[in-house]
């Protein structure tokens, strides 16, 4: 499979990156990129939930009334959860919700996901750049360039590039990550990815 180069103002620079089929030209997994999703928005919480049980509501203990001849209910304690201010009956506790994936099951995940962004033509591959001092109108005419403005963007780097980090950082659904940060969440949310053309031979080597 190839893909043409664009230079920053989305014009063919004549030149071309070849992805191989055996890599880049199957039939997308979706459920294994269902579960690597699943599983990257699972690690993002934080599972410190908590509300007070009878045990932990500050209050009296003492029994409120007698236990029989009210004509209503017996209670013991102020603190039971069918009283107002009460502790909370089967409340959320701490606990960590995350979960674990296998490695040939994310490296799968991730090329489904590449797979699909290049079927669908929101994949493009643009060489490298630099800006002289970060600047956010530099970026914005970028991502206009090639078809990215007003949508969710993706641009990978291969090497961490702070002027362009910081020229995307105030521009609404545009992000800037380094190939070894992305995740397969990460190119499905985004309508666009854009891939450096250094970062061509790393994203290679890991899918092999």
């Amino acid at each position: 499979m190839t893909v043409d180069i664009l230079d920053i103002n989305g014009k063919s620079t004549g030149k071309s990156v070849d992805l191989p089929d055996d890599v880049f030209n199957i039939e997308p997994n979706n459920h294994a990129v269902y579960l690597a999703v699943k599983t990257y928005l699972a690690n993002q919480r934080q599972g410190t939930h908590k509300s007070k049980e009878r045990g932990e509501i500050k209050g009296s203990t003492k029994k409120l009334k007698r236990q029989k001849g009210t004509g209503t209910a017996r209670a013991g304690s102020i603190k039971s959860p069918l009283f107002r201010g009460g502790g909370r009956m089967f409340g959320p506790r701490p606990r960590n919700y995350g979960l674990h994936l296998n490695k040939k099951v994310r490296r799968l995940a991730r090329q489904s996901a590449y797979v699909m962004k290049i079927k669908d033509g929101n994949f493009k591959v643009v060489e490298d750049f630099t800006f002289e001092a970060p600047q956010t109108k530099q970026y914005v005419s970028f991502l206009s360039n090639v078809e990215a403005n007003n949508k969710k963007s993706l641009f990978i780097l291969n090497e961490y590039d702070k002027n362009v980090y910081l020229s995307s950082r105030n521009i609404p659904k545009a992000e800037v990550k380094h190939i070894n940060e992305v995740s397969t969440y990460d190119i499905v949310h985004a309508n666009q990815v854009i891939l450096s053309a250094n970062a061509v031979d790393t994203l290679k080597k890991s899918m092999a």
